[in-house]
């Protein structure tokens, strides 16, 4: 058996990724956020889909594959599973065609949801064959789009102390997140430590909301998109979050203190907790650090 931490790209810079379970038909992984899943331009950036053609460079050469079974988003951390032979392939491909492959997915969303479990059934379609959108793979709700399905469950609720630095504590003078970031720490009684903040900055306790997000359909952005719904986008979300430019700005500048000061994470806050064959195996992967360290674990 091999490693349970793969490293095999050349580029330092590339992220690690936890092997979780290996057979002789599959390979279950942690991806980390940040990690593209499929090669998606003809470049040399890192994916999981090359450094597992890597890691099983000598399955391949005797006649086995890499089949990514659940793509995830490039900023979506968790669970992926990935078939190593033909067969194995065809397996999952009619598990997720009988909805037999069970996923369950958690999430940081804005504010204290009044309610406790929620399905919402709405159908998705992408928002420019209906409208003018300024990006392109942003999705919506339609009634003339494809089923989908999203049943969520609270797990936590918590308060969260947002430092915004006031116009006497900004170098500019002019304050706000364009020119500083805003720092965050979380504190049970919602008050927070004056000895975090300097003098003259101001403390706004936030409300967030860890949600467990169970898919019964396999929509583009389906989670995301169903909480932006509720009124509880995901944290970090360039798209669907509180300012689609966001996303438009990102992908001019890159990331910014002034991004920064409005998504609170330079990722959405969505982790693939759960893979499940039903009545047979099932896969965990703990929350990343990132996102325990934002809910105060």
């Amino acid at each position: 058996m091999r490693s349970n931490i793969a490293h095999v790209s050349t580029q330092k810079s590339a992220p690690l990724f936890k092997i979780i379970d290996e057979t002789d038909d599959y390979i279950v992984v942690d991806k980390p956020a940040l990690l593209l899943t499929h090669p998606t331009k003809p470049d040399h950036r890192t994916t999981l889909w090359k450094e597992l053609r890597e890691l099983l460079a000598f399955e391949i050469a005797n006649g086995g594959q890499v089949s990514i079974v659940n793509r995830l988003d490039r900023e979506t951390s968790g669970v992926v599973l990935v078939a190593k032979t033909s067969a194995a392939a065809r397996r999952f491909g009619l598990l997720m065609q009988h909805r037999q492959l069970n996923k369950e997915y958690l999430a940081i969303v804005h504010g204290w949801p009044d309610w406790e479990t929620k399905i919402v059934d709405a159908p998705m379609d992408r928002q420019g064959k209906h409208q003018p959108s300024a990006i392109w793979l942003k999705q919506t709700i339609h009634p003339k789009g494809a089923e989908a399905v999203t049943e969520f469950c609270v797990e936590r609720r918590f308060t969260k102390n947002i430092l915004q630095p006031s116009p006497q504590s900004s170098p500019s003078g002019r304050g706000g997140p364009k020119d500083s970031p805003r720092k965050f720490f979380t504190s049970p009684s919602g008050r927070g430590s004056r000895n975090a903040a300097g003098e003259g900055d101001n403390l706004s306790a936030r409300k967030f909301a860890l949600i467990r997000a169970i898919p019964k359909t396999g929509r583009t952005h389906q989670i995301r998109v169903h909480l932006a719904s509720l009124g509880h986008s995901i944290v970090g979300d360039k798209i669907y979050g509180p300012n689609e430019r966001l996303y438009l700005e990102f992908i001019e500048t890159g990331w910014t203190p002034r991004l920064e000061g409005e998504l609170l994470l330079p990722r959405h806050a969505l982790h693939s907790a759960k893979l499940a064959i039903e009545n047979e195996k099932e896969w965990l992967a703990e929350l990343p650090a990132d996102l325990r360290q934002f809910i105060g674990e």
